[in-house]
Protein backbone atom coordinates (compact mmCIF):
# COMPACT_ATOMS: atom_id res chain seq x y z
CA UNK A 1 0.00 0.00 0.00
CA UNK A 2 2.91 2.54 1.03
CA UNK A 3 5.08 1.72 -2.28
CA UNK A 4 1.36 3.37 -4.21
CA UNK A 5 1.15 6.36 -2.01
CA UNK A 6 4.16 7.23 -1.35
CA UNK A 7 5.07 10.42 -3.55
CA UNK A 8 8.20 11.29 -1.57
CA UNK A 9 10.36 10.11 0.91
CA UNK A 10 8.63 9.12 3.97
CA UNK A 11 11.40 11.32 5.92
CA UNK A 12 11.35 14.06 3.84
CA UNK A 13 11.81 17.54 6.09
CA UNK A 14 8.34 19.08 4.59
CA UNK A 15 6.35 16.07 5.65
CA UNK A 16 4.60 16.69 9.34
CA UNK A 17 2.34 13.84 9.33
CA UNK A 18 3.01 9.94 8.57
CA UNK A 19 1.08 8.62 5.34
CA UNK A 20 -0.94 5.95 7.53
CA UNK A 21 -2.32 8.31 9.57
CA UNK A 22 -3.22 10.62 6.59
CA UNK A 23 -4.64 7.77 4.72
CA UNK A 24 -6.57 6.39 7.55
CA UNK A 25 -7.99 10.24 7.97
CA UNK A 26 -9.08 9.70 4.67
CA UNK A 27 -10.65 6.43 4.54
CA UNK A 28 -12.11 8.07 7.97
CA UNK A 29 -13.88 10.79 5.62
CA UNK A 30 -15.37 8.02 2.90
CA UNK A 31 -16.49 5.59 5.06
CA UNK A 32 -18.71 8.03 7.40
CA UNK A 33 -19.42 10.80 4.45
CA UNK A 34 -18.89 13.25 6.90
CA UNK A 35 -17.29 17.14 5.74
CA UNK A 36 -13.72 17.74 5.75
CA UNK A 37 -14.03 20.10 8.38
CA UNK A 38 -16.05 17.13 10.44
CA UNK A 39 -12.86 14.85 11.18
CA UNK A 40 -12.21 14.08 14.89
CA UNK A 41 -9.42 15.92 16.50
CA UNK A 42 -7.67 12.57 16.98
CA UNK A 43 -7.43 12.59 13.41
CA UNK A 44 -4.51 14.76 11.32
CA UNK A 45 -5.91 18.56 10.56
CA UNK A 46 -8.32 17.79 7.85
CA UNK A 47 -6.51 20.50 5.64
CA UNK A 48 -3.63 18.19 5.75
CA UNK A 49 -5.83 15.18 4.66
CA UNK A 50 -7.62 17.21 1.95
CA UNK A 51 -4.81 18.40 0.23
CA UNK A 52 -2.46 15.22 0.59
CA UNK A 53 -5.69 13.62 -0.86
CA UNK A 54 -5.89 15.55 -3.79
CA UNK A 55 -2.05 15.15 -4.42
CA UNK A 56 -2.99 11.22 -4.80
CA UNK A 57 -5.85 11.81 -7.04
CA UNK A 58 -3.56 14.12 -9.24
CA UNK A 59 -0.74 11.84 -9.32
CA UNK A 60 -3.49 8.72 -10.01
CA UNK A 61 -2.58 6.69 -7.38
CA UNK A 62 -5.96 5.07 -6.46
CA UNK A 63 -6.44 4.47 -10.40
CA UNK A 64 -3.17 2.48 -10.38
CA UNK A 65 -3.51 0.81 -7.32
CA UNK A 66 -7.26 -0.65 -7.95
CA UNK A 67 -5.90 -1.70 -11.37
CA UNK A 68 -3.23 -3.78 -10.44
CA UNK A 69 -5.72 -5.12 -7.50
CA UNK A 70 -8.19 -5.97 -10.49
CA UNK A 71 -5.56 -7.80 -12.37
CA UNK A 72 -4.72 -9.70 -9.31
CA UNK A 73 -7.88 -10.74 -8.13
CA UNK A 74 -9.11 -11.79 -11.92
CA UNK A 75 -5.68 -13.79 -11.98
CA UNK A 76 -6.99 -15.57 -8.69
CA UNK A 77 -10.07 -16.68 -9.64
CA UNK A 78 -8.23 -18.31 -12.80
CA UNK A 79 -9.00 -15.15 -15.60
CA UNK A 80 -6.81 -13.57 -17.58
CA UNK A 81 -5.69 -10.44 -16.48
CA UNK A 82 -7.63 -8.21 -18.60
CA UNK A 83 -10.96 -8.78 -18.94
CA UNK A 84 -12.25 -8.67 -22.95
CA UNK A 85 -15.91 -7.85 -21.98
CA UNK A 86 -17.39 -4.69 -19.66
CA UNK A 87 -20.55 -3.77 -18.15
CA UNK A 88 -21.77 0.02 -18.42
CA UNK A 89 -24.06 1.77 -16.20
CA UNK A 90 -25.00 5.17 -14.18
CA UNK A 91 -26.26 5.86 -10.61
CA UNK A 92 -27.87 9.54 -9.54
CA UNK A 93 -27.26 10.95 -5.82
CA UNK A 94 -28.90 13.19 -4.44
CA UNK A 95 -27.04 16.91 -4.01
CA UNK A 96 -25.49 17.98 -1.13
CA UNK A 97 -24.42 21.73 -0.23
CA UNK A 98 -20.75 20.86 -1.67
CA UNK A 99 -22.10 19.87 -5.20
CA UNK A 100 -21.95 23.34 -6.18
CA UNK A 101 -22.52 23.78 -9.97
CA UNK A 102 -22.29 20.05 -10.68
CA UNK A 103 -25.03 19.41 -9.29
CA UNK A 104 -28.01 18.85 -11.56
CA UNK A 105 -31.63 17.52 -12.47
CA UNK A 106 -32.45 13.92 -13.31
CA UNK A 107 -35.79 13.93 -15.42
CA UNK A 108 -35.57 9.97 -15.52
CA UNK A 109 -34.86 9.51 -11.66
CA UNK A 110 -36.91 12.73 -10.50
CA UNK A 111 -33.42 13.78 -8.87
CA UNK A 112 -31.58 16.24 -8.31
CA UNK A 113 -27.65 15.90 -7.81
CA UNK A 114 -24.63 13.97 -8.75
CA UNK A 115 -24.48 11.19 -11.92
CA UNK A 116 -21.55 7.88 -11.37
CA UNK A 117 -20.98 6.70 -14.70
CA UNK A 118 -18.90 3.39 -14.43
CA UNK A 119 -17.63 0.49 -15.83
CA UNK A 120 -16.89 -2.50 -14.15
CA UNK A 121 -15.43 -5.86 -15.65
CA UNK A 122 -17.68 -9.09 -15.57
CA UNK A 123 -16.50 -10.34 -11.86
CA UNK A 124 -18.11 -6.61 -10.79
CA UNK A 125 -14.12 -4.91 -10.39
CA UNK A 126 -13.79 -1.34 -10.98
CA UNK A 127 -12.54 -0.15 -14.97
CA UNK A 128 -13.62 3.16 -14.87
CA UNK A 129 -15.74 5.84 -13.18
CA UNK A 130 -16.68 9.38 -13.86
CA UNK A 131 -19.18 11.87 -11.58
CA UNK A 132 -21.05 14.53 -13.60
CA UNK A 133 -24.10 16.50 -13.00
CA UNK A 134 -27.51 14.21 -13.23
CA UNK A 135 -28.41 15.88 -16.29
CA UNK A 136 -25.12 14.44 -17.97
CA UNK A 137 -27.11 11.42 -19.90
CA UNK A 138 -25.65 7.82 -20.56
CA UNK A 139 -25.19 8.25 -23.84
CA UNK A 140 -23.13 11.22 -23.28
CA UNK A 141 -20.75 9.60 -21.08
CA UNK A 142 -20.14 6.20 -23.40
CA UNK A 143 -17.27 8.13 -25.69
CA UNK A 144 -14.96 9.37 -22.44
CA UNK A 145 -15.99 5.75 -20.68
CA UNK A 146 -15.15 4.12 -23.32
CA UNK A 147 -11.79 5.58 -23.79
CA UNK A 148 -11.00 5.02 -19.86
CA UNK A 149 -12.04 1.62 -20.13
CA UNK A 150 -9.39 0.48 -22.89
CA UNK A 151 -6.78 3.11 -21.07
CA UNK A 152 -7.20 0.62 -18.16
CA UNK A 153 -7.52 -2.56 -19.91
CA UNK A 154 -4.52 -2.05 -22.49
CA UNK A 155 -7.66 -2.27 -25.20
CA UNK A 156 -8.54 -5.63 -24.42
CA UNK A 157 -12.14 -5.11 -24.09
CA UNK A 158 -14.91 -5.88 -26.93
CA UNK A 159 -17.79 -5.87 -25.72
CA UNK A 160 -19.60 -4.13 -23.31
CA UNK A 161 -22.93 -4.60 -22.27
CA UNK A 162 -25.24 -2.04 -21.44
CA UNK A 163 -28.88 -1.44 -20.41
CA UNK A 164 -31.68 0.57 -23.30
CA UNK A 165 -30.41 4.06 -21.65
CA UNK A 166 -27.62 3.64 -24.21
CA UNK A 167 -29.59 2.54 -27.66
CA UNK A 168 -28.86 4.62 -30.90
CA UNK A 169 -26.55 4.67 -33.53
CA UNK A 170 -24.81 7.81 -32.33
CA UNK A 171 -23.79 6.18 -29.10
CA UNK A 172 -22.57 3.04 -30.73
CA UNK A 173 -20.25 5.05 -33.13
CA UNK A 174 -19.01 6.59 -29.99
CA UNK A 175 -17.84 3.01 -28.49
CA UNK A 176 -17.02 1.70 -32.01
CA UNK A 177 -14.26 4.29 -31.89
CA UNK A 178 -12.99 2.52 -29.15
CA UNK A 179 -12.78 -0.40 -30.54
CA UNK A 180 -16.22 -1.74 -28.41
CA UNK A 181 -18.88 -3.09 -29.88
CA UNK A 182 -22.24 -2.54 -27.11
CA UNK A 183 -24.74 -5.01 -26.67
CA UNK A 184 -28.01 -3.91 -24.95
CA UNK A 185 -29.65 -6.12 -22.48
CA UNK A 186 -33.14 -5.72 -22.48
CA UNK A 187 -36.36 -5.97 -20.47
CA UNK A 188 -38.65 -8.46 -20.84
CA UNK A 189 -41.68 -7.23 -22.51
CA UNK A 190 -43.97 -8.93 -19.87
CA UNK A 191 -42.17 -7.87 -16.66
CA UNK A 192 -43.74 -8.17 -13.32
CA UNK A 193 -41.73 -7.15 -9.94
CA UNK A 194 -37.92 -7.86 -9.58
CA UNK A 195 -36.34 -9.38 -13.05
CA UNK A 196 -33.10 -10.27 -12.91
CA UNK A 197 -31.16 -9.49 -16.25
CA UNK A 198 -28.32 -11.39 -17.71
CA UNK A 199 -24.86 -10.25 -16.94
CA UNK A 200 -26.21 -6.81 -15.27
CA UNK A 201 -26.26 -8.17 -11.53
CA UNK A 202 -22.42 -7.56 -11.28
CA UNK A 203 -23.15 -3.94 -10.80
CA UNK A 204 -24.31 -4.65 -7.10
CA UNK A 205 -21.06 -5.19 -6.13
CA UNK A 206 -19.46 -1.92 -7.01
CA UNK A 207 -22.49 -0.12 -5.86
CA UNK A 208 -21.26 0.59 -2.12
CA UNK A 209 -17.71 1.42 -3.57
CA UNK A 210 -19.87 4.07 -6.41
CA UNK A 211 -21.73 5.78 -2.84
CA UNK A 212 -18.58 6.16 -1.48
CA UNK A 213 -16.21 7.94 -4.28
CA UNK A 214 -19.30 10.33 -5.14
CA UNK A 215 -19.01 11.07 -1.57
CA UNK A 216 -15.78 11.70 -1.55
CA UNK A 217 -15.89 13.76 -4.78
CA UNK A 218 -18.84 15.72 -3.41
CA UNK A 219 -16.75 16.78 -0.80
CA UNK A 220 -13.89 17.35 -2.44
Amino acid sequence: MVGYLTLMKEDAPQREYPLRELFNALRYVIRYGIAWRAMPNDLPPWHAVHQQAHRWLAAGCFETLAQDLRAVLRLAAGRQAEPTAAIMDSRTLRSTPESGTRAGYDGAKRKRGSKVHLAVDTLGHLLALHVTAADVGDREAVARLAADIQDATGDAVSVAYVDQSYTGETVANAAAAEGIRLEVVKLPEAKRGFVLLPRRWVVAFVGYMLKQAANLMQGA
